[in-house]
């Protein structure tokens, strides 16, 4: 079973299956991975990101993905890695500048694997907007009011039950899938 998942996220990540709203993300992903370089050993991160991040700022001139107008006035909160506006009053959008990733196609990944485990609160990559020479994504996903408190518990026996192992407070692992689970960000390894 767990090679069959390893082989059916592989597809989602190379773009051979598809995923809720995945294929927009799909295209972004493998466009930067076309223009990666064949050294396996990336000796300047923050380099590569440079040059990714230009990369990614032509793929959204030329396809014409930068959306103009953010109703910041509606911002609600924000957290270590995105920042939180009410869109309309089924969805909130959230702006994310890939900073606790090593590279765009790091997020992007995220974001698919996201969309894959959960569908329902799946991410809409709407385009992208830049504000003081910051390049963020910016994602839909529903308004869910919380009407309840997380039971971790919970939470601990399903990813328990999916082969992912408690490493401290609230972050998981799966060795088999290289994935590591934190509260609420998921990065394949």
């Amino acid at each position: 079973m767990q090679n069959n998942l390893k082989y059916e996220l592989h597809n989602v990540l190379s773009g051979k299956s598809q995923v809720r709203f995945g294929t927009i993300i799909q295209t972004i992903a493998s466009y930067l991975k076309d223009g990666e370089k064949t050294n396996s050993a990336i000796e300047d991160t923050k380099r590569f990101k440079s040059e990714e991040t230009k990369r990614l700022e032509d793929f959204i001139t030329q396809n014409d993905f930068w959306i103009a107008e953010i109703d910041f006035s509606k911002y609600v909160s924000e957290g270590a890695e995105q920042k939180v506006y009410l869109k309309d009053t089924e969805h909130v959008l959230k702006l994310n500048d890939s900073i606790y990733y090593t590279s765009w196609q790091d997020y992007l990944h995220n974001l698919l694997l996201q969309n894959y485990f959960f569908p329902d609160t799946a991410y809409k990559l709407l385009g992208f907007t830049k504000a003081n020479n910051t390049i963020y994504a910016a994602v839909q996903q529903s308004y869910v009011a919380i009407t309840a408190t997380t039971d971790l518990d919970q939470v601990k026996k399903f990813l328990t039950l999916n082969r992912f192992e408690n490493t401290r407070n609230n972050d998981y692992y799966n060795a088999e899938l290289g994935i590591i689970y934190k509260t609420c960000t998921m990065k394949m390894y």
